[in-house]
């Protein structure tokens, strides 16, 4: 195997990130895993997982994260945005605040991590944001998805702009809109709807295109999903 690499991941408690930490981590790459709730990963005992509580809202959480890598990793080879909060709410039911929250997480949380990882990254690094096929221009839309699937529709231009501004010098951006993945995120906001896709099986497609996909693209947006929605 190629040496280890320092991967960041958000949203790591469950679902979909929760399974990435162990799939780099049985690979033998070092992982710093993030989520409000650290407590699931950080029961697993694994010499090379690190994880702390970490709220994408809270502005001083962020220097924990530049600490760590200051004094552990020194640099970032692959950081996923893979946090996310999904309201389903009809729109006239959604309040500002419930809206600025939304964009708070999927956005400007998005924003803030790489604006702090990106420093400590190499020429080949890669950034990777989860995106949803909601976010798709003319994709498949549902009501009650206002905040949610506009706010992943603007992680897919901010990845796009981030990929010519670091054109030159590094790392990649890519984003990968996601179709419906079973994950309690998903049944919590649709008790009835049962995804085709598994969490495990998602997250082995996102570490090998987080390892990988930056030889091959930048500034794409890749639709992951093998159904409309």
């Amino acid at each position: 195997m190629s040496k280890s690499k320092n991967i960041i991941i958000t949203g790591t408690s469950r679902g979909i990130g929760f399974e990435l930490v162990h799939l780099f981590a049985n690979q033998g790459h070092n992982v710093l895993a993030l989520s409000r709730n650290a407590k699931p990963v950080s029961n697993l005992h694994f010499d090379n997982i690190t994880s702390f509580s970490f709220d994408l809202c809270d502005e001083d959480d962020y220097t924990k994260v530049t600490q760590f890598i200051e004094n552990e990793y020194k640099h970032v080879d692959i950081l996923i945005n893979n946090a996310g909060m999904l309201l389903n709410k009809p729109f006239a039911e959604t309040s500002f605040k419930d809206f600025s929250k939304v964009y708070e997480t999927n956005v400007f949380g998005v924003s803030e991590m790489t604006r702090v990882v990106v420093p400590f990254m190499k020429n080949d690094g890669h950034v990777v944001n989860i995106s949803s096929m909601g976010g798709i221009q003319g994709s498949m839309k549902f009501p009650g998805l206002a905040a949610y699937s506009s706010s992943k529709g603007a992680v897919i231009t901010l990845t796009e702009l981030l990929a010519e501004e670091y054109k030159e010098t590094g790392p990649q951006f890519n984003v990968l809109a996601l179709g419906a993945v079973q994950t309690e995120m998903l049944k919590e906001a649709f008790p009835d709807y049962d995804a085709p896709t598994t969490a495990i099986e998602m997250a082995k497609y996102i570490q090998e295109f987080s390892l990988n996909g930056n030889k091959y693209y930048n500034g794409k947006v890749l639709q992951v999903s093998n159904s409309t929605p």
